[in-house]
């Protein structure tokens, strides 16, 4: 199960997001400022960040900018009561991967933890075997046939994403989230163009086909 880290200097906010987390049964930890989540993450495994900015000691930006200055590419939710544009582009800037306004929607919170997860999950499986087809994420190809396709990075991103989970149905906007993001001004039409454009690079490969479903979206199916 994931493992994620609740950074706020309110305990009541850390209560509230820790209960809403773990009734979906992840585990979770929590610190009062950036200065004891980076102890916390000396001793334990996260998968997933969740803090505000104005912390006592270290805020969520100075957190946020020491781990991408170290190269770590984990996942950040910020959940901040600032609401200005100027606020949301700093958090950005430093390397928040998500950002959220006080107060949150246990609902709409969980489905942001979970849109990041998933991506999340994209980028650490670096490569997919289906039968004798390999997706290689680094190199954004895809190798079987005798031939070794280049593809665009946001159609090899939807086809690696479909891959990942075979059988799993992902509607439009699921899929526009994920791939590419939330503050995405680009209309959901533009996953049906993505979507043609791969059944064409694999019309008649066999090991997989990506199926249209009825009111809902798509999904993988792997063939061997």
């Amino acid at each position: 199960m994931f493992r994620i880290l609740v950074i706020d200097d309110d305990k009541n906010v850390r209560r509230f997001m820790q209960a809403v987390l773990e009734e979906e049964h992840y585990t979770v930890f929590t610190a009062g400022n950036g200065e004891e989540a980076l102890a916390v993450m000396e001793t334990q495994h996260v998968d997933l960040a969740v803090l505000d900015i104005m912390m006592p000691g270290m805020d969520g930006f100075t957190f946020t900018r020491i781990l991408r200055e170290s190269d770590s590419d984990l996942p950040i939710l910020m959940v901040s009561a600032k609401q200005l544009p100027a606020d949301r582009k700093q958090a950005f800037k430093v390397g928040t991967d998500d950002y959220m306004t006080k107060p949150v929607d246990p609902e709409e919170f969980l489905l942001h933890v979970k849109a990041l997860l998933r991506r999340a999950k994209i980028a650490s499986d670096r490569r997919i075997e289906v039968g004798d087809v390999v997706l290689d994420y680094d190199a954004l190809t895809v190798t079987g046939h005798g031939q070794t396709l280049e593809l665009p990075l946001k159609e090899f991103q939807l086809l690696f994403k479909l891959l990942s989970y075979p059988g799993k149905i992902f509607t439009r906007i699921q899929l526009m989230d994920d791939i590419w993001g939330a503050d995405s001004e680009t209309g959901w039409e533009t996953v049906t163009v993505h979507i043609g454009r791969l059944r064409k690079h694999f019309e008649g490969w066999d090991e997989f086909e990506i199926v249209s479903v009825r009111n809902l979206g798509y999904k993988a199916v792997k063939k061997v």
